[in-house]
């Protein structure tokens, strides 16, 4: 059986789920990021408590296979994003590519599961990035937009502005007099 778990892979997460995956004797094969093969059956018991201790981490097994793909749509989304060097095409030929499905199935079934299109995701997950490199960089707008690869700063402030109701140079000044508050204290 195939199961994906959804968690921040970093070696405390792995740790965990190595103590907790011999803790119910389930042997097993890591495949890839966040994904594991359970080599043999298992009990329903067994399985269910195993799921219940890595909740207590913040870690979900998803098992429908969907769902898995959806995921890893999300997950793949993400690294675009957050290493736009690495991608030199749209984000639909390189989804396409990568997960190794046509962008048309990807895309029918990431709205089925989600509820929102792709692109909307996209351009979610682009705001959210946009929002931490306002917070913790001293990149200008114009960079972050380039980094993000907007066509222009108008663009990223439209889609900024639509996604959360303000621009980002007033989340910058919002930013600026909660700082300047705060060091006052």
């Amino acid at each position: 059986m195939k199961i994906f778990i959804k968690f921040d892979f970093n070696a405390v997460c792995r740790k965990v789920l190595e103590e907790k995956l011999i803790k119910h004797n389930l042997k097993h094969k890591v495949l890839g990021f966040g994904e594991v093969e359970i080599l043999e059956k298992t009990n329903t018991a067994v399985f269910s408590a195993f799921t219940e201790e890595l909740k207590e981490y913040g870690i979900d097994i998803i098992e429908n296979q969907k769902s898995v793909l959806v995921q890893k749509i999300k997950d793949t989304i993400i690294e675009m994003i957050h290493s736009p060097e690495l991608v030199q095409v749209k984000s639909s030929v390189y989804l396409a590519d990568k997960l190794s499905h046509s962008y048309g199935y990807l895309s029918n079934l990431f709205s089925d599961v989600t509820y929102t299109s792709i692109e909307n995701y996209i351009i979610m997950q682009k705001i959210e990035y946009a929002k931490q490199l306002i917070v913790s960089t001293d990149l200008s707008l114009t960079e972050i937009a380039f980094q993000l690869n907007y066509s222009s700063v108008a663009h990223l402030s439209t889609q900024f502005k639509n996604a959360t109701g303000i621009t980002p140079s007033a989340f910058q000044r919002i930013l600026s007099k909660r700082r300047e508050i705060s060091n006052k204290k």
